[in-house]
């Protein structure tokens, strides 16, 4: 799930533009709906079609919408934007490799975190059969209370900041498993900055375990997190035999000597 959806330009005061916050909402919902008609986005964002309409026409004219038919898309140009935006993370080159061979010896998903304006923030995803499930994408937004990944940062972030992105975000509740009590996720943090790892049994996705590790800088600060996903039963099975844990460590031992 991605982050919560812009507000209304309403809802920003003046030193807000406010056409560039209508214009990112209908980007965002394009982005959520994959291809729309005016009248969707217009009922969706509750704005007037003459407005979706010229916002739209805008897009198209600066080459970011497409529109086939009655529907409009995104267009590829977004891709260069986002290749561009991850290139410019030095962790993205570094971490590419040591990631490549962590999916080759776990058989899962392998990926990077990064926490950004209080998510986190996939922007590498590795498996060794290829395209990993798409149900996460590169560049997608999670909740960082309810993932190994998240709760790896959030156990290596300043309390001072940790506090403003839980105050902020709340503890949102993904599935049944998700931790939504403050001294359960206090103390959950605590256990996974003495072990240095953080595990998610069901948090974010009830069918899904994850197994994460802080990437840290000098000053002991998560930068980042690496994971190792996969479907429940086959995590747990191999779980008996592979030391996720270790294989885990070992990859952002890797990361952290190249940075």
């Amino acid at each position: 799930m991605d982050e919560t959806p812009i507000p209304p330009a309403s809802a920003f005061d003046e030193r807000t533009a406010k056409t560039a916050v209508t214009s990112f909402r209908i980007i965002e919902a394009l982005d959520r709906r994959e291809r729309a008609r005016l009248s969707d986005l217009a009922d969706e964002l509750d704005l007037a079609k003459g407005t979706v309409h010229k916002h739209l026409s805008t897009l198209r004219e600066v080459n970011y919408v497409v529109k086939a038919g009655d529907e409009y898309r995104l267009g590829v140009r977004f891709l260069g934007l986002g290749t561009s935006a991850r290139l410019n993370l030095d962790l993205y080159e570094i971490a590419y490799d040591p990631l490549e061979k962590l999916a080759d010896a776990t058989g899962e998903v392998a990926s990077v975190m990064v926490p950004e304006h209080g998510y986190g923030v996939y922007v590498l995803r590795v498996s060794n059969e290829g395209r990993p499930d798409v149900d996460i994408r590169e560049g997608e937004s999670v909740p960082l209370t309810a993932t190994a990944g998240g709760k790896a940062i959030l156990s290596y972030t300043p309390e001072e900041k940790r506090e403003r992105i839980i105050e902020q975000h709340g503890l949102p509740e993904m599935t049944d498993a998700t931790i939504t009590d403050r001294e359960a996720l206090d103390e959950e943090l605590r256990r996974i900055r003495d072990r240095r790892l953080a595990n998610d049994t069901g948090e974010y996705r009830s069918d899904q375990h994850c197994v994460a590790n802080p990437i840290v800088d000098a000053d002991d600060v998560a930068i980042g997190a690496v994971t190792v996903s996969g479907p429940a039963d086959r995590m747990t099975e191999k779980s008996i035999e592979a030391d996720f844990a270790s294989l885990v460590g070992s990859t952002v031992a890797s990361i952290e000597s190249r940075l």
